[in-house]
């Protein structure tokens, strides 16, 4: 028999189908691993989850952490947080999102509704998840739209997902007709032709099957995402033998089944997708013009306006701290620059949430953008917005000094989403640093979020004046990760 290749296809993830599993996994995270998650954590971690008969290893002497590892990447994939991998650990920090989530765990109603959004964020190509690079669409997105659109009854059949679906490598709104069409025709095929169909290349749709029918399907139902109808059996798909097996290859069995929305969540689903369309373009997490924790960074900060009217969360401070990348983003398109005001509020909106900062907007031709006074050192310091279409390529270290020197500044913060590694050399030397928009929202977010009243500027300070001349972004980031991630 010939050895068949395996197309290029979505891969959905295939260790978790338990929706309650999944809860607990997050709590436990969230709140008995405090700042640790090492080895040691990972087999109390276990333990904790067997006495609540959520865990069983398959080989109770060795006590394998590939389980509890699963678990772990599992709340990655689904948008609860990211893993920040540094040189001797591994540090996870929950996602706007995956904090909500914890919040409200208690609340069902609400969950049902964070969940999906959490579905609604998540992208083709994802960190955490091993999708070719040459998808780039929102596939939940994709699914949900599928799944409101009248012409298919509301309603997805597994057939459908495993022969169309799974291959869909981008979305635009001329492709997504074509796509309704072909599966209208598919759906006049007889069971024995899509049976024929399936069998002609068994070994891709056998996993599109598995990670579909037996682990995704099962998680969105019992989450109350979706109603699943099982059907009967259309055809028996085998997963192919490894080499030198002697054992009977892996039976999967593609159903007649098909899923629809809840009619709990099907209203907030439509509301989402007029404003988080399937037909927007994912971030690039090789975009060549930004590092690749940045673009992560900017994934997990997906935190809809709409989720938190919906679910009655007053959090508008929060939104515009996690708003504040793409701000820049937009505002920077902007040819008259006659939008460029509104970044410098939101820079100084959050300047003052240090409790010893106090920050005030003067902007206009030949000033800083913000004059900040660091009440406990006695010194004033210059922060700087820089917004621009391309990458940042030049910053003026002469223009940056008269700035500072109308206000009696000591150093000066240049708030930039992008520049070029030259935009470097031009303030070596020179008291002046680059933070990144998406490091310095996310420093403000968590110390938000988790009630921190007094964020004390000394984090800033104190590695600002021994890092002159730099891009201290890794560095704050790094001093976010200490106070609030959790570590392996």
């Amino acid at each position: 028999m010939p050895i068949m290749v395996e197309r290029e296809k979505w891969i959905l993830y295939k260790h978790t189908n338990n929706y309650a599993l999944m809860q607990a996994v997050a709590l436990d995270v969230k709140n008995s691993c405090g700042t640790n998650i090492s080895d040691t954590e990972r087999y109390r971690m276990q333990e904790r989850l067997a006495a609540l008969d959520m865990y069983k290893t398959r080989n109770p002497k060795e006590r394998p952490l590939d389980s509890i590892n699963h678990r772990i990447n599992t709340l990655e994939y689904y948008m609860f947080g990211y893993e920040d991998k540094g040189k001797n650990s591994k540090r996870f920090i929950f996602s706007p999102l995956g904090n909500l989530f914890i919040e409200h765990i208690n609340e069902p109603e609400k969950l049902l509704k964070i969940f999906t959004t959490m579905l609604f964020g998540i992208q083709f190509e994802h960190p955490a998840n091993g999708t070719p690079v040459c998808f780039q669409l929102y596939p939940f997105r994709l699914i949900f739209k599928l799944l409101t659109d009248e012409r298919l009854d509301c309603r997805l059949y597994n057939s459908e997902y495993v022969y169309f679906i799974a291959f869909q490598k981008t979305v635009t709104p001329e492709s997504y007709e074509k796509l309704v069409s072909d599966i209208l025709e598919f759906r006049k095929l007889s069971k024995e032709e899509v049976a024929d169909l399936m069998r002609r290349d068994e070994h891709t749709y056998v996993n599109c099957v598995y990670e579909w029918q037996y682990y995704t399907q099962k998680l969105l139902n019992t989450a109350g995402v979706i109603n699943s109808i099982k059907g009967d059996e259309i055809v028996s798909l085998y997963h192919p033998q490894k080499t030198n097996s002697h054992s009977a290859p892996t039976k999967r069995k593609l159903t007649a089944g098909y899923v629809s929305l809840t009619s709990n969540i099907k209203p907030f689903v439509e509301l989402m997708l007029e404003t988080h369309s399937c037909f927007q373009k994912p971030l690039l997490l090789n975009d060549a013009e930004r590092m690749r924790l940045d673009v992560v960074k900017e994934i997990y900060s997906f935190y809809p306006k709409l989720l938190l009217d919906e679910i009655g969360e007053e959090d508008e401070i929060q939104v515009k701290l996690l708003e504040l990348p793409k701000l820049i983003e937009k505002y920077s398109h902007n040819p008259d620059n006659d939008t460029a005001y509104l970044f410098e509020d939101v820079l100084e909106e959050g300047f003052n949430l240090f409790v010893n900062v106090e920050a005030k907007k003067i902007g206009g031709a030949g000033h800083t953008d913000i004059e900040c006074l660091y009440i406990t050192k006695h010194k004033k310091f210059a922060v700087e917005a820089k917004s621009t279409g391309n990458k940042l390529s030049l910053i003026n270290a002469g223009r940056l000094k008269e700035h500072r020197e109308q206000i009696g500044g000591d150093y000066t913060i240049v708030i930039t989403p992008r520049y070029v590694p030259a935009a470097k050399r031009d303030i070596k030397g020179n008291p002046i640093v680059i933070i990144l928009a998406s490091t310095f929202s996310e420093y403000l977010y968590n110390h938000i979020y988790h009630d921190v009243r007094e964020i004390d500027f000394d984090d800033f300070d104190s590695i600002i004046i021994n890092n002159f001349g730099t891009d201290i972004s890794k560095l704050i980031s790094d001093r976010t990760m200490e106070k609030f991630a959790t570590r392996s």
